[in-house]
């Protein structure tokens, strides 16, 4: 019978914390209008000066700057990342938008989602936006923490928040041979449209 305190106590702190962790990661909810105006900011950096530069090693990969970036969009979305095989490089993906697809009025006619790396999104009906529009507006983005200050900070964004990010778009070739090459454009879309990017700056809208 002694036990019995035990197993509930353990219980009532497992409800405890989950839904503490369910609070701290609540979605935000805005009102409707554009939240982050601005297209992202990119300084490409010649092949040359890349090839040149110094790389930056991290979690056994070498990475190369391909272009300075800052970004200032709405959080879509959050995947966290912690068995497959990019997972110490890009704990988690962002699905990023901006313009158009940072007004919660346009949002709710879109259905959002993102697994296996990859951020999908579908009309609710009619679309609002074209998919041009969508595709030019939006982005999943691999983020790389430069920092466990930065890391802290990624780990707390919540979905309707508005974040700049500042930092590199980067290529990266792991120790065996694995590699990973940032979208340098935003109107691409499918294998390869993501941006990789090295962020060592996080600014979160209050």
């Amino acid at each position: 019978m002694w036990r019995h305190p035990i197993l509930l106590a353990l219980v009532a702190a497992y409800i405890a914390w989950g839904a503490w962790g369910w609070f701290e990661n609540r979605p935000v909810d805005p009102p409707d209008g554009v939240l982050a105006p601005t297209d992202p900011v990119q300084d490409d950096i010649p092949d040359s000066e890349g090839a040149n530069g110094e790389t930056v090693r991290f979690a056994g990969w070498a990475l190369r700057a391909r272009a300075h970036y800052v970004i200032t969009a709405r959080v879509l979305g959050i995947e966290r990342y912690s068995l497959d095989t990019l997972a110490k490089l890009v704990p988690e993906d962002l699905a990023l938008g901006w313009g158009p697809m940072s007004d919660s009025g346009t949002l709710r006619t879109f259905e959002i989602s993102q697994s296996n790396r990859f951020f999908y999104w579908r009309a609710k009906g009619a679309m609002t936006l074209s998919r041009e529009t969508v595709i030019a507006h939006s982005a999943n983005t691999h983020v790389i923490p430069a920092d466990p200050s930065v890391a802290h900070r990624l780990s707390h964004l919540r979905r309707g928040q508005v974040v700049t990010l500042s930092g590199d778009l980067v290529d990266g070739v792991r120790e065996d041979g694995a590699s990973i090459k940032t979208s340098l454009v935003r109107t691409d879309t499918g294998p390869g449209a993501c941006e990789v990017m090295l962020v060592r700056e996080v600014e979160i809208e209050r």
